[in-house]
Order: C-alpha cells, then sequence, then structure tokens
C-alpha cells in the first residue's frame, strides 16, 4: 500500500485510475439514500486541509457500515483506488476505519486535517478592532460592540459557510475583513455612502453565522440556523445590541436592513432587496469578496500540473490555475 496521501496528492494521481492509496480524512458531509433497485447507498465528502472530494459507497462495500455508522465531523482512515466521475475525483472505496480520538491528538493530526484561513487569526483580529474603532458614531460603534459581546469567540473561529468560499476556521472572520478593507478603498468613491454605517453592516452582516453553524471538524447547521437562517438570526442579533445601545430608531433601522438584504436576491437567501446607499455597498462587496474567496481557495488548493480547477459551483464554472506568464508579450 502506498503512504497516506493528502486530498491535493489524490487529485493529482486522477490521472492513474486503479491506483491504491490509503489516506486520513474528515468525513464532513454524510447523506444515506436509496437506489432505483431499493439498496441504500452513501454519499459522502471527505476532506483534509488540502481539499475535499465526493463519492458514492454502496450497500455491499466493505466500508459502507462503517461511514454509516459514524457522524459528520468523524475523522477516518481509508483505503481504495483512485476513479473520478465527470472529470472530478470520485474514488472507490474498500475499507474504513474511525480514527480513535486519541490517535487524533498525537503528532499534529489535526492540524493536517482542519483547513484554516491563510492569515494569522490574531492579526486578523486586532486589524478588525482598529476597524471597528473607527467608526466614529458613539451609539453606532457602541452597537458593534454589543454585538461582538454576545457573540464571543465564536466570531473568531467560525467558517463563513459550509462549502461555498472560506468555509474553514478563522473564514469568518477573513471574510469580513476582506470587505471591511474593500470598502475603506472603496468609500471615497460613493460619498452617497454613510462610512459608519456601512462599516457597521459590514462587520455585522454575517454575524447570524455563529449562530447557524456548529462543529468542530465539519461544519453542519445548527437547529436554529435550520429553522431561522443567519440572516434572520443577523438581524435578531443586531437589532438586540442596537437597542441596547440606545441607537437611534432610524440608523437602527437602516443597519437592519444592510444585514436583511446582504445577501443580494431573493433567492439567494435575503429577507429583502437592497434599498439604501449603504444597503447596496455591502451587498456589492459582499458578494465580490464571495466569490474571490473562491478564487482564492481554489488558487490555493491547485493541482500542479493541471490548467484548470474542478468545476466551481459558486462560479458556475472550472477555474483557470495556471499562472499567468508575466515575461512573456510585447514590451514597450
Amino acid at each position: 500500500m502506498n503512504d497516506r496521501l493528502t486530498v491535493r496528492e489524490l487529485k493529482a494521481a486522477s490521472a492513474s485510475p486503479g491506483r491504491p492509496f490509503q489516506a486520513i480524512l474528515i468525513i464532513r458531509r454524510l447523506a444515506t439514500k436509496t437506489a432505483s433497485n431499493g439498496n441504500p447507498f452513501l454519499n459522502v465528502d471527505l476532506g483534509d486541509r488540502t481539499g475535499s472530494f465526493s463519492c458514492t459507497v454502496f450497500n455491499d462495500n466493505p466500508a459502507f457500515e462503517t461511514i454509516k455508522s459514524s457522524s459528520e465531523g468523524s475523522v477516518v482512515r481509508v483505503e481504495g483506488k483512485i476513479d473520478s466521475y465527470q472529470g472530478r475525483l470520485s474514488p472507490k472505496l474498500s475499507r474504513a476505519a474511525v480514527v480513535p480520538e486519541a490517535e487524533l491528538a498525537q503528532g499534529g493530526m489535526i492540524d493536517d486535517l482542519v483547513e484554516r484561513s491563510p492569515e494569522d487569526p490574531e492579526s486578523m483580529w486586532a486589524e478588525l478592532q482598529g476597524l471597528i474603532a473607527g467608526i466614529g458614531r458613539t451609539e453606532l460603534k457602541a452597537t458593534v460592540q454589543a454585538a461582538f459581546d454576545e457573540m464571543g469567540e465564536r466570531f473568531r473561529c467560525a467558517p463563513a459557510a459550509i462549502a461555498m468560499h472560506h468555509a474553514y476556521r478563522h473564514g469568518l472572520l477573513e471574510h469580513t475583513l476582506h470587505m471591511a478593507r474593500a470598502a475603506r478603498a472603496l468609500l471615497p468613491l460613493y460619498p452617497e455612502v454613510d462610512p459608519d454605517l456601512a462599516m457597521a453592516g459590514i462587520v455585522l452582516h454575517d454575524a447570524g453565522k455563529t449562530i447557524e453553524y456548529e462543529g468542530k471538524l465539519a461544519t453542519r447547521r445548527s437547529r436554529p440556523g435550520v429553522l431561522q437562517g443567519h440572516v434572520v438570526l443577523g438581524y435578531q442579533l443586531v437589532r438586540k445590541a442596537g437597542l441596547r445601545a440606545k441607537l437611534d430608531p432610524e440608523r437602527l433601522e437602516r443597519l437592519e436592513h444592510v444585514i436583511l438584504s446582504h445577501q443580494g436576491e431573493l433567492a439567494w437567501g435575503a429577507a429583502a432587496m437592497a434599498a439604501t446607499p449603504e444597503a447596496v455597498f455591502v451587498s456589492m462587496i459582499d458578494n465580490l469578496d464571495a466569490r474571490m474567496g473562491m478564487v482564492q481557495q481554489a488558487l490555493r488548493q491547485a493541482v500542479e500540473g493541471q490548467e484548470f480547477s474542478e468545476r466551481l459551483p459558486g462560479l458556475e464554472a472550472p477555474l483557470l490555475t495556471k499562472p499567468l506568464d508575466k515575461t512573456s508579450g510585447l514590451q514597450y
């Protein structure tokens, strides 16, 4: 049996179908389904810090019972053979065993499995705190601080999504800070946008995700997340903070509207369409950074020698990951 492979190494080996492999991976998502013949099968997403893939495990597979009886967030040692489906890595597993917690604690295994922001979380947190301190209106700044007091440490560690963008530890912090940096650069171009209200809206736009998501090794939606969603949860959290800080009704309503409309489209989960200068501004920056976050992650996980990434659902296309040759072309 070959040495243990990472997901990136498995994808690099996808041109060698049938090659045996072993790996230690996190079960990120698990669903039991029923085939047309009535037999159950599993759709499972497995991953580590270098990426993830999906595969199908049928009920006659020796790995079926082990994976079926595991929960999302379990770590499994798997064996199988390289295979692909519709151009994507989809190995055929032949064996699976749950890795005991005692073993996980040894040798930095968790660090190899859990994807994290490429930026230092402490530095990001300090920068974000500086941006919050720069909000000029006292009651608005107090509203933001009251919301963060309630979120506590959850905001610093939370992902920004389950799968689409910034879907890793400290991803929410990274996404929020990137939006704030973009806003600071763009605000001078749009004097119609109130800078304090826009910055407060950016910092708090995804506050509900600290309640919507749970799980240490694999992210899943909590009960409130399923029943209400992060837009409503964020609205509730921000309204409570604004009332506590005695924010004036006009600004509180506008800040709430930023939260309710930041998803951009009703079909994407927005409770309302953006209808103030600040809400339009925040919604557009959110969409920009979400998409560029997908680009950045795909580039980090790019497989050497492959020109394109797999199809990215959020972009509805694969990404050209081959670096631009900066030495080519005409020189003037």
